[in-house]
């Protein structure tokens, strides 16, 4: 049951965790804005559009960026509750009367893994939702900007390329495929002007791609319906399981976006490419509530280690050791993502090395 000291500190946790937000996300869409002011205000758009493009862009921007920086905001808001507690004199009335430090910060403790569980809701519920927005550019909101596209093999055998594509009604241009025949003894290859990805749906033609003018117009014979179908000549659908248009159209950074369920199941598709470094980002989403409370304890730790030390002093050194923390982690995950380390290990490798240390550095807190 919280008691009115509990409230005290949660609210002063709450009002700081806010105003960090804010201030992070100001300052990063002011820097980014004022960066590429050209890229939302071309000539060919007016003052109105290029203004809803700047809204509609930074309002799905900040829910990445909050996802990013969750940590970061985490461990500052429990920094300055405890700091602007320690600067105000208002610990050493508590600790007069009995109240150990330990019991001070937990309204802190319970607030980060509040917040831990907020950036994790949004990590997995929200992100995967909103992935096509954020894949969006600057310079791109209509989806007319021509994009590379890389080749692809289907689950179901199907090889796909093109030469460029259109968010835009999802189009690729110079679009070729190659598909099994039924008993899996000879191959077809199907090449079109330009080919629609239909997302699954109820309708008969749907989860994959409607090419049009097709060469050839018509295969005789043709055994494997399951895989495509003639509509009529020179035109045909091509059924796809795992192969969309983000799928061809994807870049380096393709599966940062996916939930943690998305990605387990990655890893066990037929598709190797950068399999190492989906599974460090794997490993890390189980590591990442923990790598939240190190940081947080860690810097309430070099705060109230001496109680003597000038508030600025210790949250300078807060800053290194966490920035310290952060390069342990970012280090693994390269080392990870080349193959270097497991990818496990990388994962949890600075957990089992900082965890340890920030556990007698949180014990030595005097109470």
């Amino acid at each position: 049951m919280f008691k009115l000291l509990d409230r005290l500190v949660i609210l002063a946790y709450v009002r700081s965790f806010f105003l960090c937000m804010i201030s992070l996300l100001s300052l990063y869409i002011v820097i980014d804005l004022f960066t590429n002011l050209e890229a939302f205000f071309p000539k060919e758009l007016s003052i109105w559009q290029g203004m809803a493009n700047v809204g509609t862009y930074y309002f799905y921007r900040s829910v990445q960026v909050f996802d990013r920086l969750c940590e970061a905001m985490v461990l500052l808001a429990g920094m300055f509750t405890v700091a602007w507690m320690q600067r105000n004199n208002e610990l050493l009335p508590l600790l007069s009367a009995g109240v150990p430090t330990r019991r001070v910060l937990r309204p802190v403790l319970i607030g980060a893994v509040l917040v831990m569980g907020a950036g994790v809701a949004n990590q997995e519920l929200l992100i995967p939702r909103i992935a096509p927005q954020l894949m969006m550019e600057r310079t791109d909101f209509n989806g007319s900007k021509e994009q590379q596209v890389q080749a692809c093999y289907d689950s179901s055998g199907i090889h796909l390329e093109g030469y460029s594509a259109r968010r835009s009604g999802y189009r690729v241009s110079d679009f070729s495929c190659t598909i099994p025949d039924k008993q899996g003894n000879g191959l077809v290859h199907l090449s079109a002007k330009e080919a629609r990805y239909i997302a699954p749906s109820h309708e008969p033609y749907s989860g994959g791609w409607l090419l049009t003018n097709t060469v050839p117009d018509k295969v005789d014979g043709w055994d494997n319906p399951r895989l495509a179908r003639m509509i009529d000549p020179g035109k045909w659908f091509v059924y796809t399981r795992s192969t969309s248009f983000d799928t061809m159209t994807r870049n380096s950074s393709w599966y940062m976006l996916f939930s943690t369920t998305k990605l387990h199941d990655l890893l066990h598709t037929s598709d190797s490419r950068r399999m190492d470094a989906v599974a460090v980002l794997f490993h890390i989403r189980m590591t990442r509530p923990l790598v939240g409370m190190l940081l947080v304890c860690m810097g309430l730790s070099v705060i109230l280690r001496d109680s003597n030390r000038h508030v600025f002093i210790s949250a300078g050194l807060c800053v290194v050791l966490c920035t310290v923390f952060y390069a342990a982690v970012y280090g693994c995950k390269f080392l990870g993502d080349h193959e270097l380390l497991a990818p496990a290990l990388a994962a949890w490798l600075p957990v089992l090395t900082f965890g340890p240390v920030v556990f007698v550095m949180f014990d030595s807190i005097h109470t």
